[in-house]
């Protein structure tokens, strides 16, 4: 009995960890969504919701479960209902008519996608570029399978202590090049940007999809905010550009779409060669996705053009977007007014906090937003999120 009790206080020692995950810290959103509950805050930093998705979301999805065909496993491709009117709803946007059967596939979140992709392309040693400020989930995505991160930052260009749009964050096209290897596989891109809020040109991805063609790099476009922007009143898709669907493959999700983020659905939109190697990791990754709510989704796309909800969330949010700039300008703080997404990114550099206030161990060892960010959940009753996590530690002080 001895022995076994020994062997079982020792078990963190005896059983070692994978090297591909030692070296990960706590993620930022395990350190800072749960203090919303704990000092009774608002939490203004993870992207959900904190009111429920439009009547007629909810219905869809009472009506997928509801119905008694629908709780199985579905094939792997994804469900037929989903695909179609994917496809439907985003030919016109790609400008193509997307077969469904082979051009969409249909994930278990968009991040989950993102993991099949980097799994499906990726071999040891194959160079990732990133640009930042990037979702920090690309890292553990790449990581895991094989690939190396690289970091090519957006550059403010205007005066970061005053009020500025995020069109002035621009992205150095001669830096990006100068990342490029002969390692190089795949440049990962955002737009609408999270978290600045960039709303990319077609002048700027065209630099981006020129350098692409020229050292044959896939593309992954993440579009999760696709159906959100505020000005300009477009969103380009660097899929459309001359020579640049063959070697993209386009991200989305239902959860940011229809504020149903706990549903964990999103999609792969792209051509045949890219999308069914996705589909051949993602198929060893979890088998399928979720039977009811792809067909509650599907429902959700059909009644959202009769009730006109992209148009009326735009609306909604710019509202939400002026109510926050106007708070964080009548305290005196600067900020990127974002042209899409749902975050704002302000300068909290003014902002006065103490030296020798009782922190966290996990808060002491991250810079210094980490500390301004963990003193206002408790002392000021709102949780944000410190940028310096969506950086290199190079480029970290741009935060």
């Amino acid at each position: 009995m001895a022995t076994n009790t020994k062997i079982s206080s020792d078990n963190k020692q005896l059983i070692k960890r994978s090297d591909k995950i030692a070296h990960f810290k706590q993620d930022v959103w395990s350190i800072f969504t749960p203090l919303a509950q704990q000092f009774n805050a608002a939490n203004l930093g993870q992207g959900f919701m904190d009111f429920p998705p439009p009547d007629f979301v909810i219905e869809a999805a009472n009506r997928a479960i509801n119905n008694r065909n629908d709780h199985q496993y579905s094939p792997p491709k994804g469900r037929a209902n989903l695909k179609s009117i994917l496809a439907k709803s985003y030919s016109p946007l790609f400008k193509r008519t997307l077969d469904p059967d082979s051009e969409i596939l249909p994930t278990a979140g968009a991040n989950e996608g993102l993991y099949a992709i980097f799994a499906a392309f990726l071999d040891p040693g194959d160079e990732v570029i990133l640009i930042e400020p990037f979702f920090d989930q690309y890292i553990a995505n790449i990581t895991m399978n094989g690939g190396v991160p690289v970091y090519v930052p957006l550059r403010p260009m205007g005066d970061t202590n005053k009020i500025m749009s995020s069109r002035d964050w621009k992205l150095d096209i001669n830096e990006l090049r100068s990342k490029i290897t002969s390692k190089s596989k795949i440049i990962v891109f955002n737009t609408p940007h999270n978290p600045v809020g960039k709303v990319f040109s077609i002048e700027e991805m065209a630099e981006i999809n020129k350098l692409a063609e020229e050292f044959n790099l896939m593309i992954i476009s993440d579009e999760v905010y696709d159906r959100l922007y505020y000005d300009p009143d477009v969103h380009e898709r660097i899929a459309n550009l001359p020579g640049a669907w063959e070697r993209t493959i386009t991200v989305g999700s239902g959860g940011k779409t229809f504020g149903t983020t706990g549903w964990r659905i999103g999609w792969l939109i792209g051509p045949k060669h890219l999308i069914g190697a996705a589909l051949s990791a993602q198929t060893r990754i979890v088998f399928c996705v979720n039977t009811p709510l792809q067909e509650a989704l599907a429902i959700s796309f059909d009644l959202a053009e009769t009730n006109n909800y992209f148009e009326n969330t735009i609306g909604e949010y710019t509202r939400r977007r002026e109510k926050l700039m106007k708070a964080l300008t009548d305290v005196g703080l600067p900020y990127t007014i974002p042209q899409g997404s749902y975050f704002i990114l302000a300068n909290t550099a003014k902002v006065k906090i103490p030296e020798d206030y009782p922190y966290p161990d996990v808060i002491l060892q991250r810079p210094r937003d980490f500390k301004v960010c963990y003193w206002m959940a408790k002392e000021i009753g709102v949780v944000a999120i410190p940028p310096s996590e969506f950086y290199c530690e190079e480029n970290a002080h741009l935060a």
